[in-house]
Parts: structure tokens; sequence; C-alpha cells
């Protein structure tokens, strides 16, 4: 009781306690995630010339890309394509805004009536756009489809943006010109010839080993370079992957395992009491139940042809008898052994024509398809006994009816085409058939009206019963490399990481200048956990971690933090040396070097004066030496029979000697050359535009901070 009054006593003082310590919490919470009282919401993923891009659009953006692009691409491929995608819409953007250049509704008319001049829902019965049809068409999305006006509304937004971007180019282009002076130039860069005489003393002449270069070299170099040598934060780590693949006791196993499955054999029936064979692979009649209940991979009932079968195995699958079995051999993954069920005489490529009738639910149905399935029949049957009766109607009809419209524009027809290249069932008929049959076959598209017209060289086909197991890790394999992979975590949290590792002979592996938003790790893949960690404010270097990856696990160590800012010297040096020693190497030659003539120069140097003919400025290339634009300019400001001083070239120290000057023919007018400028300005401004406006822009990226990435 005496503690609950000394508590009641003091309420108003554990009350301000209470609530410092809970703004304590929220303050801590809020330079954890990196943002002050001033500083962005994690809401925000970039801000471009002032303007925010939020998390909600951006990722609404990223699962509306991510669906387009398909199971195959990362989560981190589609984010920086919406990323690019979001800077580039910014920025010109505000190009526009800043000009005042829009699309308004007429000229978004005209625009939609280019781009869907040939589509043939716009088009009237003479084949002309049909503004109404288009009109109709999106007041019906309106009612009848919320999601397919959205999609329209953003097909007519992507439209107007490109006409945005084609107008500020136009615009652009249109005050790019080349000038008479500007072409006469031209001509004179490409025409001006001189012939000179020269020696070089190449660098080369001086080894290496002689010219020190320090570290201070490097640092100065880089201080006189700066924009050269600005780097992004980068990281470097070290690790040692642990792959779960299979031991040769492993595929040992697997390969036993499908050999005992080619042989009959005898099990104990609990329910009979008696002993049962069990017909095995060799003698099995149905090959097709046989394989789907011991193989990973379903049977395919398809003929194939020699180069359709595994390369491994393809002449001896193909040279065997019905009945006769080969392997086990690899393929991809899997041990298989393969069986020849079947041979038979198929054409190598058909071609055919065709009229496609879809029904609600068929693949190729769009929103404008309303027939039944039975409906369809009823029509595929009609349309066929008109053919019947007269082939030459087939590609009125085809215009009429298919909804194929990879094949309209060819009156229905697929050209010579291989085997198995269409869905089964298409591919039985115009494959098993003969030239001239007509007949319906339903697919996942459809009622198809098919007619074969032609059959190229009948060759061997065979039906192979094949049963495949993954060349996988056994449990036993998978507990070791895991007992593994913990035993090098614990010893490296008390010895060496290089050290443990060569006394395990485990491969080191170096990932140097892995940049914040980087995805792909050589050697692992798409490892964005790892790039992750490598860059949080709570990891140090020296720190370890471990990380699950598919198929194994990786032991990472951060070796080395590098901030945005300037290279390090060590990290320049690979590029700043060779050219502070060719700059030591030119001082060394200029120093040794007295002569002021050709004929002296290469007497002290053990050489030879060499002639060149015909230098142009445009091309700053010397016969036999390679490109020296200094060399060549000091050329053209000299005079007939003039002497230069030394000049520091490319591939070594220069005198040269002009001994003819040759200037481009006169023109009367330069209105060709100046034309050439004017198309070399708008190439470069075509190919360069949105790089120079986006190194203009001020871009924030917020992505990595606020952990969008």
């Amino acid at each position: 009781m005496a503690v609950l009054n000394k508590i009641r006593q003091r309420s108003l003082f554990l009350i301000i306690v209470i609530a410092l310590a809970l703004f304590s919490f929220v303050l801590a919470d809020l330079f954890k995630s990196g943002n002050s009282f001033s500083g962005k919401s994690h809401n925000i993923v970039a801000t471009i010339n002032g303007k925010d891009i939020t998390r909600e659009d951006f990722m609404l953006k990223v699962e509306a890309a991510q669906r387009q692009a398909g199971p195959n691409a990362s989560n981190s491929q589609v984010m920086n394509q919406v990323w690019e995608q979001e800077v580039r819409k910014a920025i010109m953007e505000n190009q526009f805004g800043e000009l005042g250049i829009s699309i308004e509704k007429d000229q978004m008319r005209d625009l939609l009536k280019t781009t869907l001049a040939t589509s043939p829902e716009f088009l009237n019965e003479a084949g002309m756009f049909d503004e109404n049809k288009l009109n109709e068409y999106i007041a019906n999305l309106k009612e009848t489809s919320p999601q397919g006006y959205e999609s329209w509304v953003n097909y007519e937004k992507s439209i107007a943006d490109n006409a945005l971007q084609q107008n500020y180019y136009n615009m652009v282009k249109a005050g790019l010109t080349g000038t008479l002076l500007e072409g006469e130039l031209e001509h004179k860069l490409e025409g001006n010839k001189v012939d000179i005489k020269f020696v070089q003393i190449p660098y080369s002449s001086i080894s290496d080993s002689v010219v020190k270069v320090s570290k201070s070299d490097v640092s100065d170099y880089i201080s006189k370079h700066k924009k050269q040598f600005e780097v992004e934060a980068s990281r470097d780590i070290k690790f040692v992957q642990f792959n779960e693949v299979a031991s040769v006791e492993d595929e040992d196993g697997i390969k036993k395992n499908l050999q005992d499955l080619l042989k009959d054999r005898v099990e104990y029936n609990e329910t009979s009491k008696a002993d049962e064979t069990l017909v095995g692979f060799l003698n099995t009649t149905n090959n097709e139940n046989f394989v789907n209940s011991n193989s990973d991979i379903k049977f395919d009932k398809r003929f194939v042809f020699k180069s359709s079968l595994p390369a491994v195995a393809a002449d001896s699958i193909y040279n065997l008898n019905i009945g006769q079995v080969y392997g086990p051999y690899i393929d991809n993954g899997y041990y298989k052994i393969s069986k020849v069920i079947a041979v038979k005489q198929i054409p190598d490529s058909v071609k055919v024509r065709h009229i496609l009738i879809p029904f609600l639910g068929s693949q190729s149905a769009d929103a404008t398809v309303t027939r039944t399935e039975a409906q369809a029949k009823i029509t595929a049957d009609s349309l066929l006994a008109v053919i019947k009766a007269d082939r030459s109607k087939f590609p009125e009809l085809v215009k009429a009816f298919s909804s194929d419209k990879g094949s309209v524009d060819n009156e229905g027809r697929y050209d010579w085409h291989p085997y198995n290249s269409m869905v089964p069932e298409f591919n039985d008929f115009e494959f098993e058939g003969n030239v001239g049959d007509l007949g319906i076959v339903k697919t996942v598209f459809g009622f198809h009206i098919i007619e074969i017209e032609g059959q190229k060289t009948k060759n061997k086909a065979v039906q192979v019963a094949t049963i495949a197991r993954p060349v996988e890790p056994s449990e036993g394999t998978v507990d070791k490399i895991f007992r593994d992979a913990s035993n090098f975590e614990i010893a490296i949290g008390k010895k060496d990481f290089e050290a443990v590792a060569k006394e395990k002979n485990f491969v080191v592996r170096p990932v140097n200048g892995m940049k914040e938003l980087d995805e792909n790790i050589p050697g692992i893949g798409s490892q964005r956990p790892i790039v992750r960690w490598a860059f949080e404010d709570g990891t140090d270097v020296g720190d370890i971690k471990r990380f699950n990856i598919p198929n194994g696990y990786v032991i990472a160590q951060l070796v080395a933090k590098h901030e945005k800012g300037l290279m390090s010297v060590d990290d320049a040096k690979a590029t700043v040396m060779p050219i502070v020693r060719k700059e030591k190497k030119a001082e060394m030659i200029r120093k040794r070097v007295s002569a002021t003539t050709l004929d002296a120069l290469a007497k002290a140097e053990n050489t030879t004066v060499r002639t060149a003919d015909a230098i142009n400025m445009k091309n700053p290339t010397i016969t036999g030496v390679g490109r020296e634009p200094l060399v060549v300019g000091a050329a053209f400001g000299l005079k007939n029979g003039q002497t230069s001083r030394l000049i520091d070239g490319e591939n070594g120290v220069y005198m040269i000697q002009v001994t003819k000057v040759e200037p481009a023919v006169k023109l009367d007018n330069y209105q060709a050359a100046a034309n050439r400028v004017e198309q070399q300005k708008i190439n470069v401004a075509t190919s360069r535009l949105y790089s120079a406006l986006k190194e203009a822009a001020e871009i924030e990226d917020y992505r990595a901070k606020n952990q969008i990435q």
C-alpha cells in the first residue's frame, strides 16, 4: 500500500517520464528509418525537377509492367524499367510545360485516325476509317468494361506522349541549321591536306620499370580531372557459395533407379496376399501410363524428327527399333531413358489456309465475340459446306469471318511451316492428312475450317516414351552442405575469412564496386538481399552474414565501403597510372633531346625520318603510327618547310616538318557541305538530347533509402 501511495503522489512525474520515453522512441524510429523532420516521406520514390513521384503510383505501374513482362522478368528489372520511364516522363513533361506545348482534342483525334487507320473494327464498307465506329467502341468500353476503358485511356495517353516527344524533337531539329560558313569549314577540314616528314620517339622506348608513379601523382591527377572520377556510393564484398548439387553417389543412385524400372519385378501384394509381377518399361504396352507414373516429365505423344531429339542421344534414339530402349543419358538437368514406341513418315513442312471462328471462352475471343460454342460450330459447318461447293470462295470468306489477324491479309494462309509449330489438333490434321483435304478442327482458339494446300518431302519421325528424373542432391547431400556452411560461418567468427576458406578448400569470390540499386551478383544472379545488407547503416566493414539462395547458401563479408564522391587513389590507379606514366616519359624524352632538326634527332635517337602524305584534320591519323590529333593539328599550324618543336602525342614524342601544303579546292557554293553539317547536328541531337536533359535535371532518388527496391 505504501508503494501505491507513493506512485499516486508522483503520478504527474511518471506521466512526464513515460511521455518522454515514448517521444524518444518515435525520434529513434525516425532517425533509424533515415528520415528527419525535414526529410522526404517514405511515400516518395523520387523528386525530379521539383516533381515528386509517389510510392503508390510507382508501384501500381510496376505491377502493371510485371504482368506485361511475364514471370521470367525479375522484380528489380521491372522496377528499373519503370524507373527509367518515369524519369523520362518527368523530364520531358517539364520541357513541355516550359514551352507550353500540348496535345489538344482535335490533334488527338487525328493521331488516333492515323494510328488506327488499318484496324478492321474501325473501317467502314469502303475500307475508310470511320470516326463514328471509334466513338461507338469507346462509349461501349466505358459502359461495359471499366478495366478495358482504363486501358484505352492509358493507350491514348501513350499516343499523346509519343506525339508530344516527336513535336519536341521536331522543334529542336528545326532550330539546327548548317550555315555556308560551317559548310566551307567542313569542306576545308576534309580537303586541306599536308605532307610531312617526322621523327617519332615512342613512349615504349622507355621501360615502365624506370618510371615511378606515386600515390600522390595519382591523387594530383584525380584532383585536376575531378569530373572523370566522380563515382556513386559502392561496396566491396567477398563470399563463399555452398551449392546443393548432386554428388557422384547421388547420380549413380538416380541411374540405378532408372535401370531398375526397365525390368519386370515381383512384389508381394498385401491385398491379395500373393506375389504379383509388375511389368517393366521394356515390356509394358501402356507406355503413356508407365511414363506418367514414373517420370518427372509427362508423356509426350507427338512424333518428332531426328532434329528434335536430345542432341546428346539423337543418333542412338533415332536408330532404335520399335520397343528398344536407350539410356540412361543426361539431358538438360535430367537423367533419362527413352524407348521408341512408333515410327511413321511425316511431311517436313506443310502449307495450309484456314478460317478461325472463335466462341465465348476460347483463347482468341475478344470483347466483340458473343456466339456460344454450339453457334460457332454451326457457323463453321455452314462455311465448310459453301467452300466444298466452291473453293474459290475461300478468300472472301476469310475476310468476312476469320478472326485470325495473323493470316487474314494472306487469304487465311500459313505458308510452309514445320511439324509441331501449331497447336496439337491443328498440327495433326495438316500433317496426317493429304493435300486437298478440307475439314473442321476444334482447338483452344475456336473452330478452324482448314484446307491442306501442300506437303513437302516425307521423312521418318519417331514417337518416343521417355522417363526422366532430375539430377538433384539426396537428402544426405543437402544435410552435408548445410553442415559445411554452418561450420564455415562459425569458424570465420574466430579466424580470418580467407584463411578458413583456404583451409577448407572453399573458393572465395570477390565482388567490387557493387552499387546500391544493383541486383545481380556475378556467380549468384539476382540477390537484392545481399546488396541491401551491404548498404545498411548497421553493416560495418568486416561484418559477415549468411544468405539463403536458390539451391544453397552464400556466406558474405563486407570488405570495403566507398562513399559517393571522388574515386579513391587505389581504385583509380589502374586508369591513372598509364596516363601519368606517359606524361613522365614525355618529360624525360624532352629533357634528353637537344636536337633542333629531324636528321639530328633521328641520329641522336637511333631511328629514321619517316614521311606521311595527304593527312587531313577530319581524320587525324598518321600512316604507320595511328591516331595523333595533336600532331596533325600542329602540322596545319606550320608553313611549308617549317619544322616544329617537340610535340607530345598519343604514342610518343614527335618532331615534324611540313613538306607540302595542298589547300582544298574552292567551290562556287558550299550548300552541300552545309547540308551535311546540318544532318550531323540533327543526328547528334537525336541521339544525345535526352541524355543531356537527364544530366542537367535535378534527380533525387529515394528508392534505396525508402526501401522501395
